[in-house]
């Protein structure tokens, strides 16, 4: 994670001083003009600085995505006005002011590439079509008011020079952000190498608060002995495509946790929730890998629990219920988790062969307090009912919120009010087999 907070401080302090650069540039300009008395020029220079330092101070905020977004709209619609009505080619010197585009869209593109959105695509494509258009023709407006021949020359060599550095500067930022990537990867594979991740178990208990099952949730070690939770890790795993990685040990430990459990009478019945990422799900080889692992251990494929997020649909829906048919037939339990925050719909539903949905705690913890979300709730258990799916509530803290639920008919409970995430020797000797202690306080 200090890797994560060196990349995001260089990358806010790239972009700042860009911003001042911008800034300086154009106060030097409206110098110039105004005592050129060039009023209309020295308005665009006033508009320049306004937008450099207000997208600075949204950095500054850690509203970096908003600063980025607001700057390159802004600097686009600049820059279309001062190269329709005062740079305008001629003999004496090129238009260069259009150079400043293409650091708009590598600006926008290193956005994009920290979080995608069709606005921002937009404005990549609004960016490269003026440059384009600019660079091969001298359009301009009738009322163009082209800046006098006697700044041009020496305007046009001092915009080129400033356009270059900005682009190598967006180059080196770009840089910084592949070697992020890098150092990410070579952690995170260090981490598995060096047995540095954990899985945690959480009890999954029935509607007598006896303990049914766990879910293997996923921590990494810290050298002074605690862990890291996957918030603090996931993400950047995923940017850097290594969740397949990640996923395929879940599966092994899952694997051999399921065949110690096979061992005992006492344990034999307990069933394993393990969360699928989407990128380690749409594997080609994702349902051989994991049915040879199942025979390789000699597990009994009812007892493994695959929590697949709703965000999942948004892949090709027919190779996804493709692969769940097939994992069903084996007898693994699909489970479809966070349902009610994703892109589930009755449709995909009625098509997927989803035994179980997951409701997102968010729907639980404020369903005491909150009538639209009890409402909610209790739609959620009609669908599950008439569909014939079973529901696991999540999220429970209160004996408020466990009544609530089983006066909707929940059979299956998670949550603090019934046990933490520990690792499995202290889940072994807590809950494995037995009653959870709560439970008769429930």
């Amino acid at each position: 994670m200090r890797q994560a907070e060196d990349y995001s401080q260089r990358f806010w302090l790239a972009y700042g001083m860009a911003c001042l650069a911008v800034a300086g540039m154009s106060f030097g300009w409206g110098i110039v003009f105004a005592l050129r008395h060039a009023w209309a020029l020295v308005i665009i220079d006033i508009a320049v600085i306004a937008v450099a330092i207000m997208s600075f101070l949204l950095a500054r905020r850690r509203r970096l995505s908003a600063a980025l977004l607001f700057s390159q709209a802004a600097f686009l619609a600049i820059i279309l006005v001062f190269c329709l009505v005062f740079d305008v080619p001629n003999g004496v010197a090129p238009r260069v002011t259009h150079l400043f585009l293409l650091v708009l869209a590598l600006l926008g593109y290193i956005n994009y590439q920290r979080e995608r959105s069709r606005l921002q695509f937009t404005v990549i494509a609004l960016c490269l079509l003026a440059f384009v258009v600019f660079a091969s023709t001298h359009v301009s407006v009738p009322f163009a008011q082209p800046i006098p021949d006697e700044f041009r020359t020496l305007g046009t060599w001092i915009n080129s020079v400033i356009a270059i550095a900005m682009l190598c500067g967006a180059v080196y930022v770009m840089r910084l952000k592949f070697a992020r990537n890098l150092d990410i990867a070579r952690d995170i594979r260090s981490a598995l190498t060096n047995r540095e991740f954990e899985l945690f178990y959480q009890p999954q208990v029935d509607e007598a608060g006896v303990t049914i099952g766990a879910e293997a949730l996923l921590r990494r070690k810290r050298p002074d002995g605690g862990h890291i939770p996957p918030a603090a890790f996931i993400p950047a795993a995923e940017q850097a495509g290594l969740m397949p990685e990640i996923g395929d040990w879940v599966l092994g430990e899952a694997c051999r946790t399921l065949a110690f459990w096979q061992q005992d009478a006492a344990t034999r019945h307990l069933k394993l929730a393990i969360n699928v990422n989407a990128d380690q799900f749409m594997k080609p080889d994702f349902v051989e890998t994991l049915m040879a692992r199942i025979a390789a251990r000699e597990l009994d494929p009812t007892r493994l629990k695959l929590e697949l997020t709703e965000s999942m649909m948004a892949a090709d829906i027919d190779i996804v219920a493709g692969k769940m048919r097939a994992l069903s037939a084996a007898g693994i339990t699909i489970s479809l988790d966070d349902f009610g925050t994703g892109y589930s719909s009755l449709s995909h539903l009625r098509r997927l062969p989803v035994h179980e949905i997951k409701i997102d705690r968010s729907f639980v913890q404020e369903a005491p307090e909150s009538k639209r979300n009890r409402i909610l709730l209790k739609s959620i258990f009609d669908i599950a009912g008439m569909l014939e799916f079973s529901v696991v509530a999540e999220g429970i803290e209160t004996k408020e919120q466990l009544l609530l639920l089983q006066s909707y008919g929940c059979t299956t409970f998670q949550g603090y009010y019934f046990g933490r995430p520990v690792p499995f020797a202290e889940f072994q000797k807590q809950w494995a087999g037995e009653a959870p202690p709560l439970a008769a306080s429930a």
